[in-house]
Order: structure tokens, then C-alpha cells, then sequence
């Protein structure tokens, strides 16, 4: 081959290839930051102040604490190599939060440092695991 025929054919070899796209993130960067930013920083600090915790909860800490206890059982997670699981407790937190506010996920992920799927995933398996443990104490009309 020619000195021109390779020439042409690196340059048609060059131009065909593509540049590579950047991968997406994993987690975004100001969510690696969970352990100070999260909700749970404000919610242990509101353990300290019975009025605030009962009004961000609905509810007083011994009660938050009683359906913890009760629920801990059916949203407990292992953690992978991965990544940590969502605590239950945090679990419980954000879906009080969710059903006392009506925020939407996406917004309710601002605060709660998670996805707006990982929030909804936890919503669902929370109430269901609610469901489940108060259901003896709620009676239903037939």
C-alpha cells in the first residue's frame, strides 16, 4: 500500500470514531453528602424539643418510638457491598413526612437526601409494614 492509501484510510478510521460519552453518576455529588444533610440530623435534634417533634410527626416521640419498635421487623435491610440500606427509622421518617405534608417525592428528595424512587420504594414497603401492624387496632365498617 501506498503512502496516500494508508493516510486516507487513518483519516476515514479517525473520523469514525465516536467520542465517548460520559457515564452517568452513580449518585449525584450533594447526595454523597446524606450523613449532613439529611433530615435525620434535624429529626434527632427535635428529640430535644417535644413540641417541634410532635408537630414535624403529628405525633410524640414515645409513639414514634412504640411504631418503630413495631415496624423495625418488616422494613429492616441488609447492607450490601454497594450501598447501606435505608434504616428503618429513616424509613419511617420520611413516609410520616410524606403522608403528614403531601409533598411529592421529588420535592420530599431535597430533604431526605434519597431518589424520588428510593423514597417511593419506601414509602410503599412502610405502609404496607404499617398496614400490617396496626392492623388490630383499627377497626373497619363491613
Amino acid at each position: 500500500m501506498d503512502l496516500k492509501k494508508k493516510a486516507c484510510i487513518a483519516i476515514i478510521l479517525a473520523c469514525g470514531i465516536r467520542k465517548k460519552m460520559p457515564r452517568k453518576r452513580w449518585i449525584k455529588k450533594w447526595m454523597r453528602k446524606r450523613d449532613k444533610l439529611s433530615h435525620l440530623n434535624l429529626i434527632n435534634e427535635l428529640r430535644f424539643c417535644v413540641d417541634d417533634f410532635k408537630n414535624y410527626f403529628r405525633m410524640s416521640d414515645s409513639s414514634y418510638d412504640k411504631l418503630l419498635t413495631m415496624v423495625t421487623p418488616y422494613l429492616k435491610k441488609q447492607d450490601t457491598h454497594m450501598r447501606q440500606a435505608i434504616t428503618p427509622d429513616e424509613k419511617l421518617a420520611l413516609t410520616l413526612r410524606f403522608l403528614s405534608t403531601g409533598r411529592s417525592f421529588e420535592d420530599l428528595k431535597f430533604s431526605v437526601i434519597r431518589s424520588a424512587r428510593a423514597i417511593s420504594t419506601a414509602v410503599i414497603d412502610t405502609c404496607e409494614a404499617l398496614i400490617y401492624v396496626v392492623q388490630e387496632f383499627i377497626k373497619v365498617s363491613k
